[in-house]
C-alpha cells in the first residue's frame, strides 16, 4: 500500500470517528506512524521523515478459516517450546479483541485449556474483560494477539491480568515489530519478526 492510499485509509477513519489507536491497531501501523500520515494530510509542504515502521497486512491468511488454524497450530507449538524453556504453568490464553480472538479460540483447544478474551482501551473506555468466558483469578496465562507494534497494548494487558491476580507467562503474536524479548518482564515470541532496517 503506498504513503498516499495510507494517508487515504487514515483520513477516512479519522473521518469516522476513529481516535489514533484505534486506527494504529486497524491499520497495523504504529501509532507515530498514524500521527505522521494525519500532519502530513494537514499541510502542503510537510517534510518530516516518515518514522521507521512496517506496514503489516495478513489478509491472506485471515480469509480463510483453515489458514487461521495452521497459525494457531504452530503458534501453539511455539507456546509448548516457551513452557518447557522457562517452566511456567499454563492454563489458560486470552485472546485481545479483534485480530487475537480467532488464534486464541483454536489454540484454547488445541492444548486444552480455557479461553477468555481481553478488550484493550480505546478512546474514551478502559481495558475491560469479558464475562463470558473463563475468569483471570490464578490463571496462569499466555496472551495472544496478532501483531505488535509498540507494545502498548500487550503491556495493558499485561498489567491488566495482573491487576486481577493472574498470571501472566507468555505474549505470542503472529508479528512483533520491536526488537525486545519481553514486556513488562513477560517473553515475548511470535513466529514473525519486523523491524525497519536503516543506514
Amino acid at each position: 500500500m503506498s504513503i498516499e492510499n495510507m494517508a487515504r485509509k487514515v483520513k477516512e477513519l479519522k473521518g469516522k470517528g476513529h481516535a489514533n489507536r484505534e486506527i494504529s491497531q486497524e491499520m497495523h501501523l504504529s501509532q507515530a506512524t498514524i500521527e505522521w500520515l494525519l500532519a502530513k494530510q494537514a499541510t502542503d509542504n510537510f517534510d518530516e521523515q516518515l518514522p521507521p515502521d512496517v506496514k503489516v497486512g495478513w489478509r491472506t491468511i485471515g480469509v480463510s478459516g483453515s489458514r487461521i488454524n495452521s497459525i494457531a497450530e504452530i503458534m501453539a507449538d511455539v507456546i509448548l517450546e516457551e513452557q518447557e524453556k522457562h517452566g511456567f504453568d499454563l492454563n489458560m490464553v486470552a485472546g485481545l479483541t479483534n485480530n487475537g480472538i480467532p488464534l486464541a479460540i483454536i489454540i484454547s483447544d488445541l492444548l486444552g485449556i480455557d479461553f477468555g478474551m481481553i478488550r484493550p482501551s480505546r478512546e474514551g473506555t478502559e481495558i475491560n474483560y469479558a464475562s463470558n468466558y473463563a475468569g483471570l483469578k490464578d490463571k496462569h496465562i499466555v496472551i495472544v494477539d496478532d501483531v505488535v507494534s509498540t507494545g502498548t497494548t500487550a503491556k495493558e494487558a499485561i498489567n491488566f491480568i495482573k491487576q486481577n491476580n493472574g498470571i501472566p507467562v507468555l505474549t505470542m503474536v503472529l508479528i512483533n515489530k520491536k526488537a525486545d524479548d519481553e514486556l513488562e518482564s513477560v517473553p515475548l515470541r511470535a513466529l514473525i519478526r519486523a523491524r525497519p532496517v536503516r543506514n
